[in-house]
């Protein structure tokens, strides 16, 4: 057994953020605003306006990779079947992504959807809980559409191209918000390349900015500071309200303190030798603060690396942790040589914002926006753009003409010379050599993305982190989405090229989610609703590892969103005195050890009598106002700790799943279920498997579902029906308890596992931790045991059965 000790670190705050994406520079201006003390660590550096590569040689080291000299803002990553691009910089994924700020569909939050592997995707969130959160962002990031109808934005051609697409194949089209500064100031005209003015919080860069000059460059980092980036506005904020941000901090490990909270181990990266402060060359020494709340937003890989790192320090963590990963559906085509008409039609995709319109496909869930007969899952087309020196390298990239024009222009020079009287002007001639550069301005990059399967899984191998994921599972979507791009293609007369590594089944994901996901409880989420970490009380979840499935669209606004949203309960919810270790608490010293948890799944289907007051079936005297109906249950039994389970008298578990009843509006979610086995409270021998679900029906009140499988242990031939059927009651309110002998019934009936389910079940088994067997062992051996006991044949030998 691993064991840890922990002693109070010399600096000490009220909340430690890791990460300055959209949910970290949420996170640090809304805690620091409240006045807490907030420290934000972020392993990147600044990027002021102005600071972003663009040169070859800056360009050559503009890539994250300390061990080998590497700290830029690009971390390339490349997983067996798919490669990731992210970002390493004050400000996150804003200083690299698209400016996109489209919201999560309302029926795209789903709940309980099966998934091709098993197990289901499920929000615990609705549209309705986050659009005041959606509002807030936009509001702070200056969202706004592509001003399209003015000039000189008019003169945008891949965005009349992308409506037109969407208009001929009955699309929606949108200009979706973007986070980009096209006027000076609010209600102002947009024109490009004026001064902005400046918020009241200011800049922490402290240089001006200007509105967007319409040069592609957005994924490259913004160097006139157009676009509306964590870093010129969250994060500027945060700043002003006394939050501490500290650039090319890495945090490598994370630990509970002893009176609470948290400690952070965090390392100091220092590029240039001569930045660092104690003069050493050598590797930078871990440092260590600790805070009573801490909130990781590293993105999905860095948190999700995070926790499966310290889980040995975290007890109990879910056996959901890694799970739910997604790349959101991301899929790059390209479109070459647009015509109309026979002609060529520029796009001149280097012209405006990267991003400026979006097409939505529609989805089999948006049958409830009067769209029936659709199928699948939806997601987005967007037009892609690029700096113009990619011009460039695509017209040369094609050889067959280069050579061609080269070979004419250095004919004519020989022609010329060997000429009594040779052309002068040589105007035409250069001209013709440079070319028209039909391919780069007829063509353009599209993007997708949309509802992919979140059935990846991220793991440590060898202490790196690796995704298991494969284009498979989503195979139905990835062939949907690839003809929605051909059908735009063929409306723009243009040739569709897949992205190269599509014919190795690749793709290339730049917005990955999932990892630590959401869920109501442990056994199928690592956080919950609002992001708190289930069973460890002050650490949070903030960013994209917290999403249990694919947004649909961009997740940058979700994932702020959920943050924000994450923050006010936070705030509504803290105590007086902060939950975490206080500054007079004396140092003293706490042991962790390695815990192993267990889950399995059970299914048992039956009938309910509303209006029935006891399990057992109707008197011919009693008449009920509806007659019985079936009712079904899917129960996910989850033992965080086996060891406590098996120590602790009451031996309890954690029941998560759903119900589904007719008259209790279909399939309802458990809200809280536990689960007692043989526990003394249930008699001396602990004769009884107890049940008791709190959930709510489909008008919204409260219900608890209460059952108790009675094992008298009479014969052996009792063992199976006494094990298998649950008789249950269904109560007015989540009572617990004593509170059922004055609640009110509404209703009776039995649940039963039959012989099949009963077999699946034994197949479900999983155990998360450093001794799986061991735990799987002792835990069967203790339910094999306790069985043993009660209905084994007695023999003389043996005694008899205790009454």
């Amino acid at each position: 057994m691993t064991c840890r000790t922990t002693t109070p670190p010399p600096e000490h705050v009220d909340a430690v953020v890791v990460g300055s994406g959209f949910g970290g520079s949420v996170t640090a201006y809304r805690l620091a605003e409240a006045g807490l003390s907030v420290v934000l660590l972020e392993r990147g550096r600044p990027y002021p306006p102005g600071s972003f590569a663009r040169t070859p040689a800056e360009l050559g080291r503009a890539f994250w990779d300390p061990a080998a000299g590497l700290y830029g803002l690009f971390d390339v990553r490349s997983f067996r079947r798919f490669d990731s691009v992210v970002a390493s910089g004050l400000g996150g994924g804003s200083l690299v992504y698209a400016n996109v700020l489209l919201r999560k569909d309302e029926h795209w939050f789903v709940d309980e959807q099966p998934l091709p592997s098993g197990g289901y995707e499920s929000w615990p969130v609705s549209r309705a809980d986050l659009d005041p959160h959606y509002d807030a962002v936009e509001r702070m990031l200056g969202a706004t559409p592509y001003p399209l109808d003015r000039p000189p934005y008019t003169r945008t051609p891949k965005t009349h191209a992308m409506r037109e697409a969407a208009g001929m194949l009955g699309l929606d089209f949108q200009l979706p918000p973007l986070a980009v500064s096209f006027a000076p100031e609010p209600g102002a005209d947009p024109e490009p390349g004026l001064p902005i003015s400046g918020p009241a919080y200011g800049n922490l860069h402290g240089t001006g900015r200007r509105t967007c000059r319409l040069c592609g460059e957005c994924n490259l980092g913004c160097n006139d500071g157009a676009k509306n980036s964590l870093d010129h506005t969250y994060l500027s904020a945060a700043r002003h309200h006394g939050a501490d941000l500290r650039a090319h901090h890495e945090v490598r490990a994370i630990r509970p303190l002893s009176g609470g909270g948290y400690a952070v181990d965090y390392l100091r990266h220092a590029p240039n030798h001569a930045d660092r402060r104690d003069g050493h060359r050598g590797p930078p020494a871990t440092r260590t603060i600790g805070c009573d709340r801490l909130v990781l937003a590293a993105g999905t890989y860095g948190t999700s690396a995070l926790l499966l790192r310290s889980r040995r320090f975290l007890p109990g963590l879910s056996p959901a942790l890694g799970t739910r990963f997604s790349t959101n559906g991301d899929l790059l085509a390209i479109l070459v040589r647009a015509g109309r008409d026979g002609r060529p039609r520029p796009l001149e995709p280097s012209r405006g914002p990267v991003i400026t319109a979006a097409i939505r496909l529609p989805d089999a869930l948006d049958t409830a926006l009067d769209t029936p007969g659709e199928t699948g899952r939806g997601g987005y087309l967007e037009d892609g753009g690029y700096p113009g020196f990619v011009d460039w390298l695509a017209e040369g990239a094609h050889l067959p003409q280069q050579l061609s024009r080269g070979m004419r222009f250095a004919l004519g020079r020989i022609l010329a010379n060997a000429a009594r009287a040779p052309e002068t002007h040589l105007s035409r001639a250069v001209s013709e050599l440079v070319g028209q550069g039909l391919l780069s301005s007829t063509s353009f990059p599209l993007l997708g993305m949309g509802r992919d399967t979140p059935n990846g899984v991220l793991r440590l191998r060898d202490g790196r982190l690796d995704a298991d994921w494969s284009p498979a599972a989503s195979a139905a979507y990835f062939d949907r989405l690839r003809d929605t791009m051909r059908q735009v293609a063929d409306v723009l007369e243009a040739r569709h090229i897949d992205n190269p590594l599509w014919y190795r089944k690749r793709v290339v994901s730049v917005h990955p989610v999932g990892g630590a996901p959401m869920a109501h409880h442990a056994a199928d989420g690592v956080c919950d609703p609002y992001g708190e970490v289930h069973g460890h009380p002050g650490l949070y979840v903030a960013d994209g590892a917290a999403l249990p499935g694919p947004v649909g669209t961009n997740p940058s606004l979700t994932i702020a969103a959920l943050a924000d949203r994450m923050c006010t309960h936070l705030l509504e919810h803290r105590s007086a005195t902060p939950a975490g270790r206080s500054a007079h608490l004396p140092p003293t010293a706490t042991t962790y050890r390695e815990s192993t948890s267990l889950t399995f799944t059970e299914r048992m289907r039956g009938s309910y009598q509303p209006g029935a007051r006891h399990p057992g079936a109707a008197s011919a005297t009693e008449e009920y106002a509806s007659p019985a109906q079936r009712i079904s249950a899917r129960l996910t039994v989850t033992i965080v700790d086996v060891d406590d389970f098996l120590d602790e008298p009451g031996h309890r578990a954690g029941i998560d799943g759903w119900i589904d009843a007719p008259s209790l509006g279909g399939r309802r979610p458990i809200l809280r279920g536990t689960r007692h086995m043989f526990s003394p409270n249930d008699g001396p021998e602990g004769r009884a498997l107890t049940y008791r679900l709190h959930f709510t029906d489909a008008e919204n009140r409260p219900r608890a579902l209460t059952g108790r499988k009675e094992l008298t242990g009479e014969t052996p031939l009792s063992l199976w029906p006494e094990t298998t059927v649950l008789p249950f009651r269904l109560f007015d309110g989540h009572v617990r308890g004593p509170g059922e002998q004055s609640a009110t019934v509404v209703g009776a009936g039995r649940l039963s596992i039959p012989l099949t389910e009963f077999l699946r079940q034994l197949t479900t088994f999983r155990t998360t931790g450093p001794r799986d067997a061991a735990a799987l062992d002792r835990f069967g051996r203790f339910i094999l045991g306790r069985l043993w006991h009660l209905y084994a044949p007695r023999t003389p030998w043996r005694g008899r059965k205790r009454t």
